[in-house]
């Protein structure tokens, strides 16, 4: 939990919103050219998941996630070192995409597979917790941080969090389990049972739930980033706009644990239909003018619920339906629209507002691809039974 909560997804994507302003301010690049840095970040480890996903399958999830958690929490300190070049400063975040994106869930949620296979989605619920975590606390931390040291400063003091938290947790208490110490329910004969990356790419499930991520993932990833920005845009302070996004991450918390459990006694896609569907009412309510403080709140929930609901997600199909023989490689082929959804979203979600001046035309886009995101995962079918010895049709 505590390695998710500091990775190199959560941390960057729940301060960024705090630091466009002031950027902005300091040097006059465009908020699109700043979230480009995010963009690039996310592209580049975006990429290299399925690497990091493969060494996990390969060498063990210990050693890969804790590297990454050292390399990621050095690499986002240095941003403090932003000069007034923006190739520069996209460079920085391109060294933290490509050492960092180890310490996300394609390798923490390999383990937690491991462990568990009947409370599998409560399990995963629970770990996946941590990105609620810095979703509820980094944002004040970052606009505190931000009024009272500045920008340079914000960075190493987020910086602390892998180093000095995650990092030592993860070397005392982290474990992946000996092959005597798996559910028998996860194993055939003493071997991890489940499809290879070729046998996966060949059937249409993988593609549902490839396509279903990236529609939901790029709807999501860019106001997830500029919600801060965007009820500053309708007159709430900065305060008031770190406290409701904060909100949005105890919808996250509730929606990670309630998801979990709910997969667990119930068919995936539809415990999923609602959940992700429903931000597209949180878009509507957020698009135009006349944005109360109840009206930001409620949107800010039902967008947390959705984003909890969408990574637990991805881990929990990619077991259940490909096996966890090849789970490293398939889970980071999945990750991949996911990251490269909620890198690119940012920088569209800051186009649209420099061009236009709001954010309602990229609003009105991400009504669509919310429901149509949701409703294409009806089409998976049931769970293969890899214990009977049946593969994907």
């Amino acid at each position: 939990m505590v390695g998710v909560a500091c990775g190199a997804s959560p941390v960057p994507y729940n301060s960024i919103g705090f630091l466009l302003g002031p950027l902005h301010e300091e040097f006059g690049w465009s908020f699109r050219d700043i979230s480009l840095g995010l963009t690039i970040c996310g592209i580049a480890g975006s990429l290299l998941v399925p690497v990091y996903g493969s060494l996990s399958d390969r060498l063990g999830v210990r050693p890969v996630a804790l590297f990454s958690l050292l390399a990621f929490g050095i690499s986002f300190a240095a941003l403090a070192l932003t000069a007034a070049s923006l190739t520069g400063y996209w460079l920085l975040w391109l060294v933290v995409g490509v050492v960092g994106f180890g310490s996300t869930p394609v390798t923490w949620t390999r383990g937690v597979n491991l462990w568990f296979f009947r409370r599998r989605g409560l399990a995963l619920g629970i770990t996946l917790v941590g990105t609620s975590l810095t979703a509820i606390l980094v944002p004040p931390l970052a606009a505190y941080s931000v009024e009272n040291f500045g920008w340079r400063l914000t960075f190493p003091i987020l910086a602390v969090l892998p180093l000095f938290l995650a990092l030592p947790i993860g070397l005392l208490l982290f474990r992946e389990p000996r092959p005597e110490q798996r559910p028998p329910e996860l194993t055939v004969d003493g071997v991890l049972p489940g499809v290879t990356l070729r046998e996966a790419i060949g059937g249409y499930r993988f593609w549902l739930i490839w396509v279903s991520i990236l529609c939901v993932a790029f709807a999501y990833g860019g106001i997830f980033v500029h919600l801060a920005q965007l009820l500053i845009g309708h007159g709430f302070t900065v305060t008031a706009a770190a406290a409701i996004v904060s909100t949005q991450g105890l919808a996250i918390l509730v929606g990670r644990i309630g998801t979990g459990y709910l997969l667990d006694r119930f068919w995936a896609p539809l415990v999923t239909l609602p959940l992700l569907s429903a931000p597209a009412i949180a878009c509507w309510l957020l698009a135009g003018d006349g944005l109360t403080t109840l009206l930001a709140v409620v949107s800010a929930v039902i967008l947390g619920s959705a984003a909890g609901a969408e990574t637990d997600l991805i881990a929990f199909l990619a077991g259940r339906y490909f096996g966890m023989a090849h789970y490293g490689k398939i889970y980071g082929m999945l990750y991949l629209p996911f990251g490269l959804a909620s890198a690119v979203s940012p920088a569209v979600y800051g186009w649209v507002r420099d061009t236009t001046g709001t954010y309602d035309a990229m609003l009105y886009v991400a009504i669509g691809l919310f429901i149509a995101g949701a409703v294409m995962l009806l089409g998976l079918g049931k769970y293969p039974d890899f214990q009977a010895g049946k593969r994907l049709a």
